[in-house]
């Protein structure tokens, strides 16, 4: 069995990703992860300090699956479209649950900072991400926008459909 610390973790990723973040309560994280209530508290503060360690694991588990799913591209126009099949496999791995850290940032509050900055990093590190691939600023600001929205739009409508057509339209501009 793993440590309390991995449990509470385990089970709020599950529902911070499936129920949302202002829809999971800590007393159902603690039942769920068959902790103490003080054992929660010993590892974690607060909710959102949760929310946060969530996020970091999250964003390292996500850029690692990005890296490894595009690894076998020969160069960047094959990496940058790859990145779109790779929301496509994500869609269809998670049930078009869509970003984990734009769900949580449409749920908090302007006060909770910390998460905030978190959900920037991560934006932030996809932005180079792409400014890597591509020289021109312009065009990889563009990139990532049909990248963020391809996302947002395939959650919405349950379908890849939109992943499909935004990975056409970057195939003709890069």
């Amino acid at each position: 069995m793993s440590s309390p610390r991995e449990r509470i973790l385990e089970r709020a990723s599950i529902l911070f990703h499936h129920q949302g973040y202002n829809s999971t309560g800590i007393n159902q994280i603690i039942s769920e992860a068959n902790v103490a209530k003080a054992s929660f508290y010993q590892h974690f503060k607060t909710k959102d300090d949760l929310c946060v360690t969530f996020l970091n694991r999250r964003h390292e588990s996500w850029f690692n699956a990005l890296s490894e799913f595009t690894s076998k591209s020969e160069n960047a126009q094959e990496k940058i479209l790859a990145s779109f099949d790779f929301i496509m496999h994500m869609n269809e791995k998670e049930n078009f649950r869509g970003c984990s850290f734009l769900n949580i940032m449409s749920e908090i509050s302007k006060e909770q900072e910390s998460i905030l900055r978190v959900i920037q990093s991560h934006k932030n590190d996809l932005r180079v991400f792409f400014s890597q691939l591509i020289e021109d600023e312009l065009l990889a600001t563009h990139v990532y926008l049909l990248f963020e929205s391809s996302i947002i739009e395939s959650q919405l409508f349950e379908s890849n459909e939109i992943v499909n057509k935004s990975k056409t339209i970057v195939k003709s501009i890069i």
